[in-house]
């Protein structure tokens, strides 16, 4: 591996993985070639998905061919996105067997309008694991109150999972409650706990895209709050990535963890991903044990002329706290926001989501003439 910025993060115990993957990167040989340069999980991206399918010609053997088998849109959905995270499942086997199950993940999410379904979730879940088959699958699953207990539930059978829409202290934290409440019911019926795996995602640049327009609203009006607002700007997602990456330590030093741990269960990943942000982000995200999930044009650009990172998620956590708490003082509620930003990005996945059908479908139609 080159001495590169993306190689120092590595080397710093940053995990980095290439949010959304397509054919053409799998079979073009690309994310072999960013695997070698430091690439170590894959997720998949529905906007991407989508973008590739309808804009490219490269689905298009396999929509003609899964339509003239009698399969609908919602099934050539599945069968193409199973298809690529198995390949790349299988190309980054090798990597998780050479670090022991710690990476070399690729996440598969559930449906978006399951969000609010526990039992379908479930139901889509298993399947999902069953179809791909393979041990370094995480099933994604939305961190609803539905989805914390679909976590629980799925862990205790032994399936990974990434819980997404992670965006509040108190969400993590229920998340990774529900992650050891699964590990302590496996353990408790004597079945192994070092096959299993987990990660929780935080997209940090949609929490300033929310809170950033209310301080700018803020620091307008008078009344002596207007430069703590102006000062906040920009600042709020980063205090939140710091606050959850302390919880993230602290619940992995518990008594109840290491006890598992001593069973053989593996830390709950904090990722950070699904925003944009690129290779300045990344750098300021560095966390040893932490995941950066990024698209490609920030891996381009982080391996290319990225800076040389310095360890930034641990340091000023005191200041993060008081930065939360200036918000609090301005009268902003994060709790509150907490739950807007996973309401709505319930809402952008199921419209990427149907406009991903609606695409499918205009093919499917056509091929069949």
């Amino acid at each position: 591996m080159e001495n590169t910025p993306l190689a120092t993060l590595v080397q710093c115990g940053q995990s980095v993985w290439l949010d959304g993957v397509v054919r053409q990167l799998l079979l073009s040989g690309e994310l072999i070639s960013l695997v070698q340069d430091g690439i170590t999980g894959v997720t998949s991206n529905l906007s991407l998905l989508e973008r590739s399918i309808a804009g490219t010609s490269d689905y298009d053997g396999a929509i003609a061919f899964l339509a003239r088998q009698g399969q609908n849109a919602q099934k050539i959905y599945e069968t193409l996105l199973t298809e690529d995270l198995r390949l790349a499942a299988d190309l980054l086997h090798p990597l998780y067997l050479r670090l022991h199950g710690r990476d070399g993940f690729v996440s598969l999410g559930v449906s978006p309008h399951l969000a609010h379904d526990g039992v379908g979730m479930l139901s889509e879940a298993r399947r999902l694991w069953e179809r791909v088959d393979r041990p370094n699958l995480l099933v994604g699953i939305p961190g609803t109150r539905e989805g914390v207990a679909a976590l629980r539930q799925l862990v205790r059978e032994g399936i990974n999972v990434n819980a997404t829409l992670v965006f509040a202290l108190p969400r993590y934290l229920a998340v990774a409650r529900a992650y050891q409440d699964g590990l302590s019911e496996r353990a408790a019926r004597g079945l192994a706990l070092a096959g299993v795996a987990s990660a929780a995602t935080v997209a940090v640049g949609r929490i300033d895209a929310l809170v950033d327009p209310i301080l700018c609203s803020l620091a307008q009006r008078e009344g002596g709050g207007e430069r703590m607002a102006a000062a906040l700007k920009g600042e709020v997602g980063m205090a939140c990535a710091k606050v959850l990456r302390q919880a993230n330590i602290e619940v992995h030093s518990g008594g109840r963890y290491l006890a598992l741990a001593a069973h053989g269960a593996r830390q709950q990943r904090l990722v950070f991903g699904g925003d944009a942000g690129g290779a300045g982000r990344a750098e300021a995200l560095l966390g040893p044990g932490t995941v950066d999930a990024l698209p490609l044009e920030a891996i381009a650009a982080l391996r290319d002329h990225g800076s040389r990172p310095a360890g930034c998620l641990d340091e000023g956590v005191q200041e993060a706290l008081a930065t939360l708490e200036r918000l609090h003082e301005l009268g902003v509620d994060l709790s509150r926001l907490a739950q807007r930003l996973e309401n709505e990005g319930v809402e952008r996945a199921a419209r990427l989501y149907e406009s991903l059908l609606r695409n499918i479908e205009l093919k499917r139609q056509t091929f069949l003439g």
